[in-house]
């Protein structure tokens, strides 16, 4: 289980408050996949990093009772200097596992091709969300956290992204930010609504998604 208690997140920008979580308390199951639906701007992101622990809330706690990923497409824990090989056996010694399966995998799944071996700073964004992804993929966690991440790449690289995600959604729990619709149908079975600060957890996908577009 993942429990969020009076969380409260906010930004100040331009002498502007702007409020993400308003004393949230929520629980999502980890057995279950979660779609967060939000207009742009509302925090769905922030919340994924909350999550994750890679931001702290302001106020309240989050509790992880399982072993929870980085947000898929996040490449902000690579180390710039570093080569993609390199980035991997670190986070490979990390987590305890081999890092030439990491690397094997990852090396397949990017198709990074000799770019594995050169520094990450001179990687584009879509080839480091592309080795954050792959990374992911192969280490084992109980809970995946993926923002926008099927849309890295071509067609043909997003559907290998889907894919991975729905074999993987056979033994984990999931929390997924998407502007398609689609990809939370396909791979959620619960959802939530984050709008104002506040955020409205559904047993139902179709529901949520029917609340959604009336709200908005």
């Amino acid at each position: 289980m993942i429990r969020l208690i009076d969380v409260t997140k906010t930004y100040r920008s331009n002498q502007v408050r702007k409020t993400v979580l308003d004393n949230v308390s929520a629980v999502f199951d980890t057995r279950h996949a979660y779609g967060i639906l939000g207009l742009n701007g509302a925090g769905k992101s922030t919340l994924l990093r909350l999550v994750a622990g890679t931001e702290m809330p302001n106020r309240g706690r989050i509790y992880r009772g399982a072993s929870i990923s980085w947000p898929l497409a996040f490449g902000g824990g690579f180390h710039p200097g570093m080569t993609g090989r390199e980035n991997l056996n670190f986070v490979a010694n990390i987590y305890g596992v081999s890092g030439r399966y990491v690397t094997g995998f990852v090396a397949d799944f990017a198709e990074l091709g000799a770019y594995i071996d050169a520094p990450v700073q001179s990687y584009s964004a879509g080839m480091q969300a592309r080795l954050a992804f792959a990374m992911s993929m192969a280490i084992e966690f109980d809970f995946y956290l993926i923002d926008e991440v099927t849309a890295v790449g071509d067609e043909r690289f997003a559907a290998r992204c889907t894919q991975a995600l729905l074999e993987r959604r056979s033994r984990s729990g999931l929390m997924i930010v998407s502007h398609g619709i689609g990809a939370i149908k396909a791979l959620c079975d619960r959802a939530a609504i984050l709008k104002d600060g506040k955020l409205i957890l559904f047993d139902d996908v179709d529901t949520a998604i029917e609340v959604y577009r009336k709200t908005y």
